[in-house]
């Protein structure tokens, strides 16, 4: 005969107490086997759910590593002294890239009748404009015919005045860019950025300008400097060249350190005079290259006719 427990239908025998609590533990056996695999199915998901926001942010971490950290590479060719050297007719004086990590080599010695002229420079600083507005005719005029050689170091310490482009860093990577590949035409460009020089608490010139620029000065292997642009090839170089250069020593000089741009250094000497005044710094380069040892001839010479 068919006991039933309890179905709720009138007349039917009431459970046993036996029955009714083996009814009991099998209902909380259900109950505890459902919440069980419901807890197992929730440890799952949160688990699944850590690993992929663990995942994700390594993929995120790892992006941001690879695109706004690049490792330390060599410098240009050309620039192993930080500067790039320019003597007669405009020609550089060719160099190895520097190797990551290196020190800046010193420059060749000038002979005794020839000025060493060497110049720190920011191409978003206008006080450097000035100083090129007003001496650049004399000194290309110098240069050209072996009265002096000229020592540019583009550094960048400005990048804080270019509203978040660091238009500093940039243009002095054009200029590494332009010495490595093209190194004869690096007077040009220095001369043809500062003529073109942005005012500070702007973004300053974009990549495509700073590249037109670079084939108005006439460059060869324009594409390949276009790309060194657009990478930004050398910007930890600056970054670790102005470092370097405000921390100083500046070998072969009685300057400790850049202490601020144009900084000028003749023969050893720093020019501390009017930066707009070109026949008070053609006086001076005339002073510090009449030493016993130099020969009179040839000798830059005072230019009253250059720009001011």
């Amino acid at each position: 005969m068919e006991s039933f427990v309890s179905t709720g239908a009138p007349g039917a025998p009431k459970p046993s107490k036996n029955e009714r609590r083996e009814a009991a533990r099998e209902k909380a056996r259900v109950l505890r086997e459902a919440q069980q695999k419901r807890e197992k199915r929730n440890r799952f998901l949160l688990i699944g759910g850590i690993g992929a926001v663990v995942i994700a942010a390594v993929v995120v971490v790892a992006l941001i590593l690879t695109t706004n950290i690049r490792p330390a590479g060599p410098g240009p060719a050309n620039m192993a002294s930080d500067g790039i050297k320019i003597g007669t007719g405009l020609v550089a004086e060719t160099t190895p890239a520097l190797p990551a990590g290196a020190e800046p080599t010193e420059p060749s010695a000038n002979p005794a009748n020839v000025v060493d002229i060497r110049i720190w420079v920011d191409y978003f600083c206008p006080v450097c404009g000035a100083f090129e507005a007003a001496n650049n005719e004399q000194i290309r005029g110098w240069v050209e015919d072996g009265s002096a050689t000229i020592d540019i170091h583009p550094i960048a310490i400005l990048d804080n005045r270019s509203m978040g482009t660091k238009y500093s860093t940039r243009s002095a990577n054009a200029a590494a860019c332009v010495a490595n590949t093209s190194p004869d035409k690096y007077f040009d460009f220095s001369q043809i950025l500062f003529e073109n020089q942005p005012e500070e608490q702007t973004v300053g010139l974009d990549d495509e300008t700073l590249i037109s620029l670079t084939e108005q000065a006439g460059v060869t292997g324009a594409s390949t400097i276009a790309k060194c642009i657009e990478d930004q090839t050398y910007a930890k170089w600056v970054s670790d060249s102005t470092t370097r250069a405000l921390t100083g020593p500046l070998p072969g000089t009685d300057v400790p350190k850049v202490e601020g741009t144009p900084t000028v250094i003749v023969n050893g000497v720093q020019y501390k005079g009017a930066v707009d005044d070109p026949e008070e710094f053609a006086a001076f380069v005339l002073a510090q290259s009449s030493t016993p040892e130099a020969s009179s001839t040839p000798t830059p010479t005072p230019s009253p006719a250059a720009t001011q």
